[in-house]
């Protein structure tokens, strides 16, 4: 998964980070842009951003 715009001067809630791009874990397909939207919507990757803007 690629986050894009961490902006540090955002943290902790970095409300402008977007899913980039994403595969399937199992496919190793990449999303579509309806299955990126479905996750932007939900919050379900802050933890991803805040792993991506630490370098983790």
């Amino acid at each position: 998964m690629e986050i894009a715009d961490i902006n540090p001067r955002d943290y902790p809630d970095f409300c402008d980070a977007y899913i980039e791009e994403a595969c399937w874990k199992s496919t190793g397909e990449p999303l579509t842009d309806g299955e990126l939207e479905m996750i932007d919507e939900s919050d379900a990757y802050d933890e991803e951003i805040f792993e991506q803007a630490l370098g983790m």
